[in-house]
């Protein structure tokens, strides 16, 4: 038996999410770029184990990847209108790579503030969002190009007796500076195999912003 639909994307995100990843991209038209859409699973967070994203081959999405994903159908949760559930009897099949050019042609507009900018973590900035508030935005998930991106990587729980280092990445967009977790497990690694410390860009930079809520 046939999934239901397939949904064709562009992987914009793999990140952590508790014991499996969030995933995440426009979807590909003929057009050109369509909207959001969030692969979930039927447990309660809704993260993709890897045996359920894994193509074929075993091999995992990566970002850029075009691909094909067997869907049973819409899960909308909140603010996040742009969930889909997996058909997890079948395998996700790459079709095809996007280049960073072509991403640029999905870029979602934004005016002015991400959000309204009212809570913070205690290492972050503007890095949370109320659930009521959150619940008015019309989606959880913006592909954002920014100019001034820096990556810092410290030990940020030491005065509560977490040694642990932790990734986040700052910008400004908007007049608002802003701070998040980067929870990449690509460009996680690749900064914790380095030193601590601010690490500047110096090129234009894409950035998958997702949704977090308090």
């Amino acid at each position: 038996m046939a999934p239901n639909y397939y949904k064709k994307i562009v992987c914009l995100a793999n990140s952590r999410k508790m014991s499996g990843r969030c995933l995440a991209g426009k979807e590909v038209t003929r057009p050109g770029y369509g909207g959001w859409i969030r692969p979930v699973s039927n447990r309660p967070t809704e993260e993709i184990s890897e045996e359920e994203r894994r193509y074929e081959d075993g091999q995992d999405p990566k970002l850029l990847d075009i691909i094909d994903i067997p869907m049973t159908t819409a899960k909308p949760h909140t603010f996040q209108n742009e969930n889909h559930l997996i058909d997890d009897e079948y395998y996700w099949a790459k079709t095809g790579r996007a280049s960073v050019e072509e991403i640029r042609k999905a870029l979602d507009v934004v005016k002015g503030p991400l959000w309204d900018n009212a809570s913070s973590s205690f290492n972050g900035l503007h890095d949370r969002v109320a659930e009521a508030t959150a619940n008015k935005l019309k989606g959880s998930l913006k592909l954002i190009e920014v100019s001034n991106l820096s990556v810092e990587v410290a030990v940020e729980g030491a005065a509560f007796g977490n040694g642990k280092r932790r990734v986040r990445g700052g910008f400004s967009i908007g007049g608002t500076d802003y701070k998040l977790a980067i929870t990449d497990p690509v460009i996680e690694r690749k900064y914790l195999a380095g030193a601590d410390g601010i690490f500047r860009s110096r090129s234009r930079n894409l950035v998958h912003k997702p949704g977090r809520t308090v």
